[in-house]
């Protein structure tokens, strides 16, 4: 039976989300994988669908809307792949006690004012020129590794490079531990 992977779009959600494919064009022959569309989960409706006021929504209520909403859904434990305010929404969920398998987030808005993490496995991966990461001592704080790809801003998520690696490492992860579980049930036996 395959694993489970709860995807969390970016801020844009559908709207904007056509590189999401390659995500799951990737992942679904691996996972059984349930998505939403971060706008959604948030009940954001904003008249003009500008960054500045979707960005404003989410911040004033449609985050913390969208991480209830996140954790009514999802019950069972699930690895979690995250863009942008969607890696907040899933931190943020994590925090308050959705259960998670892991957590890869990408490009996550926000995460870099948190003061503690989700018990779980935890990747954030960033570019280098994203305004939005974490200083390193904020990494040091969580006990996290940086993560951090060269030459990428905060939209790297799109990027079919960042989307190969994002797709792989995770794959790797999870398969990693399945073989590792499964070791130590032969030995146990």
């Amino acid at each position: 039976m395959a694993e489970k992977l709860v995807i969390v779009s970016d801020m844009w959600g559908s709207r904007k989300g056509q590189w999401i494919t390659s995500y799951l064009g990737y992942l679904q022959q691996y996972f059984d994988i349930t998505y939403y569309d971060s706008q959604q989960l948030g009940n954001i409706d904003v008249p003009v669908n500008t960054s500045e006021n979707i960005h404003r929504a989410f911040v004033e209520g449609g985050i913390d809307t969208a991480v209830a909403h996140l954790m009514r859904k999802e019950s069972e434990p699930a690895h979690y792949l995250a863009f942008s305010t969607g890696g907040t929404i899933a931190w943020k969920a994590g925090l308050k006690g959705l259960p998670m398998k892991s957590l890869y987030t990408v490009s996550a808005t926000r995460i870099r004012t948190e003061e503690n993490k989700p018990e779980c496995a935890i990747t954030a991966l960033f570019g280098d020129n994203d305004i939005y990461r974490p200083r390193a001592d904020w990494y040091a704080k969580q006990n996290l590794n940086s993560d951090i790809v060269k030459g990428f801003g905060h939209t790297m998520y799109t990027d079919e490079k960042v989307i190969d690696k994002v797709c792989l490492e995770l794959l790797k992860s999870v398969t990693q531990k399945h073989k590792t579980n499964t070791l130590q049930k032969v030995q146990v036996a």
